[in-house]
């Protein structure tokens, strides 16, 4: 799945220029992504507090948070805002989004397809949270100005970065499909590192208890930026866009199999 961007921290590299052979004029292709390290927290297999840990959030988007002109979209009836759809914030990159009919849609692929900065270059996400050419713009297709530049036709009239030049095409087969992408209920689950906190632990986030969770979630989810102690709260979309990011947090992860304490923690 394509990563989610939701409280990301981007920096610019330098471009290792070369030409992209899949058929998108113009495009170019950027550095590659640093290493990533080796896991050093052992996976947890005892009940217990965890201290230090980071708790983010993620959610279907919502399309009136867009402004992109009504476009039609493989897969779908009717049309949708084109930013909604695939820019960087959009469904193509956050996996799923609730429609303005209050319809859940999502992305189907390819999921092999790039991402274009603003100037149009390739840009990759890595797996800090970083990206090869520096934050996305758009799916590596779509409308260009006369610099090159990615820019947009938008609902009230006009263009979000100037007037488009030319339309460059998706060089691969792009779709989107209606309904969600995860059966699993809001404020339930949390993505996990796997391999630190494993699938199919309850992690109880004291932060969280004036939730409907009341505090208690399942690991049910991964992601390609989740390492170590922290956990991706997965919950309806908010009424407006809210990229909240809680650090250093006491939480309780008790893993599967594990009796846990006599006495659990509770709001």
């Amino acid at each position: 799945m394509l990563p989610r961007v939701v409280g990301v921290a981007v920096v610019a590299f330098l471009f290792a220029f070369a030409d992209l052979r899949a058929g998108a004029r113009g495009i170019v292709a950027a550095r590659a992504c640093a290493p990533r390290p080796a896991v050093t927290a052992r996976t947890i297999t005892t009940a217990r507090w965890v201290s230090g840990a980071v708790v983010t959030e993620y959610f279907p988007v919502r399309e009136s948070w867009f402004s992109g002109r009504l476009v039609r979209a493989p897969g779908l009836r009717g049309r949708h805002r084109a930013d909604w759809l695939y820019g960087p914030h959009g469904v193509a990159m956050n996996g799923e989004g609730l429609g303005r009919d209050g319809r859940f849609y999502h992305f189907g692929g390819s999921y092999d397809i790039d991402w274009a900065n603003a100037a149009g270059a390739v840009t990759r996400p890595c797996w800090n949270g970083r990206w090869t050419g520096g934050k996305p713009a758009w799916l590596a297709f779509g409308w260009r100005n006369g610099r090159g530049e990615v820019t947009f036709p938008l609902t009230r009239g006009g263009w979000s970065n100037g007037r488009a030049a030319r339309y460059v095409r998706s060089p691969l087969p792009l779709t989107f499909r209606p309904g969600r992408t995860r059966p699993q209920p809001f404020w339930r689950t949390v993505a996990t590192e796997p391999r630190v906190i494993p699938l199919g632990s309850r992690v109880f986030i004291p932060a969280y208890c004036r939730t409907p969770a009341r505090g208690w979630f399942t690991a049910r989810d991964t992601g390609g930026a989740i390492i170590g102690f922290h956990v991706d709260v997965y919950r309806p979309p908010p009424r407006t866009l809210e990229l909240r990011s809680l650090r250093d947090q006491k939480i309780y992860v008790v893993p599967p199999g594990s009796a846990g304490r006599a006495k659990l923690p509770r709001c």
